[in-house]
């Protein structure tokens, strides 16, 4: 069987892939710690079940407007303008199955043959397959870790050509936790409204926040950065819903329109169900959401801790989202009974095998000297995890 030429040019999920191992180890009866998966630990609120069961009940299982309700619409536009100042008519707006979904109907309606997209490294994992799906070619600028993985402007205006169409900004950032000030989006709007490129803003753990920081949206910047942007998020990460599966789009009206006319021929509308909680999550679920950033805000500060006292590991404190990015290349080098420990992939490995702790490493995240951990699961798990990686490095020669 011939396979479309596309087909070959990704590899699946190495995220879902990991947790995949971990779940099925454990339903194995093995114990593993999983510091794989990308999602909240805690429970969707209660409020936000109760109206899923209330859609349910009233009949509310149908199938919707294919670019979902316009009551989430209106929620989303309000959310938007009341954190943000930003203001988007409901025809500006897209519900998807997850902003995954919306990203990849972007990539769709914007990208062809011969195009060029800018991604700042380290990034999260499909947006340069997401690229390559759609016939372009992912531009991969570099960030220092030293530097706080700041955007160098001049890093930045050496990557576009005359076949740049857009720019992804991911803020907080998946996997390295940080964020970029005003400044920073101020200088990356600049280049891009020069350059006449659409900016992707990514911002799914924009409520993700530690030490008083605030988010930003760089559509917020102005009328013109707003007119080239699309802001891409979901209630998956601040309210406890990966499961539910949505997502959603806003920005310049012929985008979304033309992302909308995608969906529409491919999975049709989200969930009914989850649309209704999606509606609850946005409108009344912010005290729940503090509370839980509170708590990985403990968790935080355990795990990087305990990661920076262990040999050959150093790791930055993440300003937002959910996830410890330490830097491993101090274990290259080293040999257990398995063999070499000779890159970040290596050391997953092992960890997966002699720790029963299931990490994710650091390559298809575009560096190769780092591992990311999540800390959305409890402190005993968390401090159960790092014993045995602990003890495991122990045993490296």
């Amino acid at each position: 069987m011939k396979l479309a030429a596309r087909a070959g040019r990704i590899v699946p999920s190495p995220t879902l892939r990991l947790m995949a191992v971990a779940k099925a180890l454990i339903a194995q009866g093995v114990d593993v710690v999983d510091f794989a998966s990308g999602e909240p630990d805690f429970d969707t609120p209660d409020p936000v079940k109760a109206e899923a069961e209330a859609a349910i009940r009233s009949g509310f299982t149908k199938y919707t407007a294919s670019s979902g309700i316009d009551e989430l619409k209106r929620a989303i536009s309000d959310k938007l303008e009341a954190e943000q100042g930003l203001r988007y008519d409901p025809s500006q707006v897209l519900v998807s199955c997850g902003a995954k979904h919306t990203l990849y109907n972007l990539a769709e309606a914007l990208l062809e043959a011969g195009d060029e997209v800018i991604i700042p490294t380290p990034f999260w994992v499909s947006y340069r397959d997401q690229v390559l799906l759609n016939d372009a070619t992912p531009v991969l600028l570099e960030t220092r870790e030293a530097e706080g993985y700041a955007i160098d402007r001049a890093k930045l205006e050496s990557c576009v050509t005359p076949r740049t169409k857009a720019i992804i900004v991911n803020s907080p950032c998946n996997p390295t936790g940080a964020i970029y000030d005003r400044a920073a989006l101020e200088a990356i709007a600049e280049v891009a409204l020069r350059h006449d490129l659409i900016v992707v803003s990514d911002e799914i753990y924009e409520k993700i926040l530690y030490d008083g920081a605030r988010h930003l949206s760089i559509a917020a910047l102005g009328p013109e950065v707003a007119a080239r942007t699309v802001v891409v998020n979901g209630v998956s990460k601040a309210y406890a819903m990966t499961g539910w599966r949505i997502g959603y789009g806003a920005g310049p009206k012929e985008l979304i329109t033309a992302m909308a006319n995608i969906q529409s021929q491919s999975t049709s509308n989200p969930s009914s169900i989850s649309q209704k909680a999606a509606v609850a999550a946005l409108r009344s679920g912010d005290a729940f959401t503090r509370q839980m950033v509170g708590e990985f805000d403990r968790r935080r500060r355990l795990i990087v801790e305990r990661l920076n006292k262990m040999p050959g590991i150093s790791c930055r404190m993440p300003a937002g989202a959910f996830y410890a990015f330490p830097n491993v290349a101090g274990l290259f080098g080293r040999r257990s009974d398995r063999g070499a420990i000779a890159t970040a992939a290596d050391l997953a490995d092992y960890f997966l095998k002699e720790a029963r702790v299931a990490v994710v490493p650091g390559e298809p995240f575009g560096s190769a000297a780092h591992l990311r951990l999540s800390y959305a699961t409890s402190v005993e798990a968390i401090r159960r995890g790092l014993d045995r990686m602990e003890a495991a490095l122990d045993k490296l020669a």
